[in-house]
């Protein structure tokens, strides 16, 4: 590209705006990056609407590609698996992979911006608070923001705009004014709260630090991830209306009736439940879908902006530094903006559309499927038949969280893996009556072998 078009302007200081403002400045891009909220290392982070990450090998990899990951994993927490917490009592430990070299990695998303934006200026880039976008001329190459404790406006000229600013993005709004995104929007029937439960009082974990904790109770569940100052942040998720919903548990008085019943474990360990219940709105859950991400070489949107989606295979996040690592490299391998633009969503929309419809599937396997029997049953055999056919054989989860395959790979083999372990478990409550000489030979038939997962 010309020496013109290296200069590139991100909306959005949050995860993906801050680790491509890391990966460009390093690229010798001239950065500048506006965020409507203040800096959340002078004003601190907002609270009670943010659900917990969980970082694996994408997002992990991405931060390696940025020299950020050491920086980053300082803060973060081991999971080993899922702790399940059934109603009648009890727990178990359902692991995400073979051993400890499988794991997921729960980090706060306060501490990853605050890390991002110390790295990101430290690259070079330019970060400008309170700026939010009101209006853009695409062809004029110009733009404003307003500063809202002021109403005060600044007007900028820009080569092109980066939208890294989320589900609600102002930057895709601007750009369906002037042209046909083909946006639509689907919302889960569901929402969340977020409440917490604090360390015990000599500063240690009140419960297994190691997990990502689980209470699935068929049409709603509640989560638990650790934090690194031995907090855990508590997500409830319930159906918008029925009979147990937000629509009926709306005081702090009811949500402790409904933990009375259905999280009795889960109710000592969060002492301020009525107040952080009645203080922190329900957040949405959605999945939104565009049909087209660019706009020319004069705007792109990345992440939550392009493809937003249900948090419930933990890899928005995820996927969105697998963006930002994608479009820093097509930047730099083709000739112009519009070329760079269409290349990267041709690679990315594809596996969007993919994890887009794993994360909606997780959902329903978390609420309802990890405490059945069938499914137990059927975990079993997965991980038999990955012993047997290592290279052939790869788990769900393990594609999605400890590879970097692409996501549309991943969800095809799945399909086939999901409907192999249910005909061969159909009827049977062990498997030492499965058939494995015909079941080996169905899994040699129809999966190839996978490079690097063995």
């Amino acid at each position: 590209m010309n020496a013109s078009s290296r200069s590139i302007t991100i909306i959005g200081a949050g995860l993906a705006g801050g680790l491509l403002a890391i990966l460009l400045s390093r690229k010798g891009w001239n950065v500048t990056v506006y965020e409507r909220r203040g800096d959340p290392r002078v004003k601190g982070y907002e609270s009670g609407r943010s659900i917990n990450l969980a970082l694996a090998e994408r997002g992990r990899h991405a931060l390696r590609q940025a020299d950020a990951e050491d920086a980053v994993m300082a803060r973060a927490v081991m999971m080993r698996g899922r702790m399940v917490h059934f109603l009648e009592g009890g727990e178990q430990l359902q692991r995400y992979g073979r051993d400890d070299s499988e794991v997921i990695w729960s980090i706060h998303r306060a501490d990853l911006n605050v890390t991002l934006l110390n790295l990101a200026e430290g690259a070079g880039a330019k970060i400008h608070f309170y700026r939010r976008l009101h209006t853009v001329d695409f062809p004029a190459g110009y733009a404003r923001f307003i500063d809202d404790r002021d109403d005060s406006p600044h007007d900028i000229r820009f080569d092109t705009l980066i939208g890294a600013d989320g589900a609600g993005s102002a930057l895709r709004a601007a750009m369906s004014r002037a042209t046909w995104l083909g946006e639509r929007g689907e919302f889960l029937g569901h929402s969340y709260k977020e409440l917490e439960i604090p360390p015990a009082p000599d500063g240690s974990f009140r419960i297994e630090p190691n997990a990502l904790h689980i209470w699935p109770r068929g049409d709603y569940m509640c989560i638990a991830l650790p934090n690194d100052a031995g907090t855990f942040t508590v997500t409830l998720f319930l159906p918008n209306t029925g009979p147990t919903s937000f629509a009926t548990v709306r005081s702090g008085d009811e949500a402790r009736a409904l933990f009375e019943r259905d999280f009795a474990d889960a109710l000592p360990l969060i002492p301020n439940l009525e107040r952080d219940w009645e203080h922190h709105p329900p957040g949405l859950l959605g999945t939104l879908y565009l049909d087209r991400w660019h706009l020319g070489g004069r705007a792109v949107l990345l992440g939550d902006a392009a493809h937003a989606m249900v948090p419930f295979h933990g890899q928005g996040m995820n996927c969105a530094f697998e963006d930002c690592v994608a479009l820093a490299a097509q930047l730099e391998a083709q000739d112009d903006l519009t070329s760079a633009y269409a290349a990267f969503e041709a690679e990315r929309k594809p596996n969007a559309a993919a994890i887009q419809a794993m994360a909606l599937e997780n959902y329903t396997e978390m609420r309802d499927r990890v405490d059945d029997a069938d499914f137990l049953l059927q975990r079993q055999l997965e991980q038999q038949l990955q012993q047997r056919h290592p290279g052939r054989f790869v788990p769900h989860y393990t594609m999605v969280t400890f590879m970097r395959i692409p996501y549309a790979v991943a969800l095809e083999r799945s399909e086939v893996q999901r409907k192999l372990l249910r005909e061969a478990t159909q009827g049977h409550t062990t498997l030492a009556s499965i058939d494995w000489i015909t079941l080996d030979q169905r899994v040699h038939d129809a999966l190839p072998l996978l490079e690097d997962a063995a």
